[in-house]
């Protein structure tokens, strides 16, 4: 099964003074986009960078950019959804031959180099349509292994039910979790706060 990788970076960060986080630096001064990268790839199928706005600023990752095609009326974006929308569309019109996507946020830099496999063999052996990344009680429902024929009935939900919540759209689905150890660190620290940024940096030193 070839799966693509698709990296939601779409978010408008608000609780982090609208900071683009795929760049926000970590301890060693590399960008959360390094981080996740270093840890995923390579990729054995197509990798995507899910962003709004001027792509050109993700210029030197030599990455295909997709834009969220469906926003909200006011324009704002319509939330992971959007970016998971987004994903699939793309591996869908240019890769007929990826059945599947693993999404994962920018801001989870830590990730787990085993994510791919560990999501694929927790859906595997549960028969599910979907399998989503669990830590510390926490289901993780946007780093999630995805089947890219959902694509026309996630279109249908976000345009004309106005679904929002990723957590309504797997509850549609059989879902299995892949769970993750939370010590010495959750490998899901999500860069939510400027808090969780100061943690993420202390975890990624320097090496000088």
């Amino acid at each position: 099964m070839t799966v693509a990788l698709g990296i939601l970076a779409g978010g408008q960060g608000r609780r982090m003074g609208g900071a683009d986080k795929a760049l926000l630096t970590l301890g060693d001064g590399r960008a959360a986009l390094d981080h996740l990268l270093d840890r995923l790839t390579p990729w054995p199928g197509p990798v995507v960078l899910n962003a709004n706005g001027d792509p050109a600023r993700f210029a030197r990752w030599d990455l295909p950019v997709v834009a969220d095609s469906l926003t909200e009326p006011d324009g704002d974006p319509a939330g992971p959804l959007a970016g998971l929308l987004a994903v699939l569309e793309w591996v869908r019109a240019g890769h007929p031959d990826v059945s599947a996507v693993v999404t994962v946020p920018v801001d989870t830099p830590l990730v787990p180099r085993d994510l791919r496999d560990r999501l694929a063999a927790a859906r595997a052996d549960a028969g599910a349509d979907i399998a989503c990344a669990a830590s510390g009680g926490r289901v993780h429902h946007a780093t999630a292994l995805w089947p890219v024929a959902l694509a026309p009935a996630l279109r249908t939900a976000l345009a004309d039910e106005g679904l929002r919540a990723v957590r309504a759209w797997t509850g549609r689905h059989r879902v299995a979790q892949a769970p993750w150890a939370v010590e010495p660190v959750d490998p899901f620290l999500s860069l939510n706060t400027p808090d969780d940024l100061d943690r993420a940096r202390r975890l990624t030193p320097s090496p000088v």
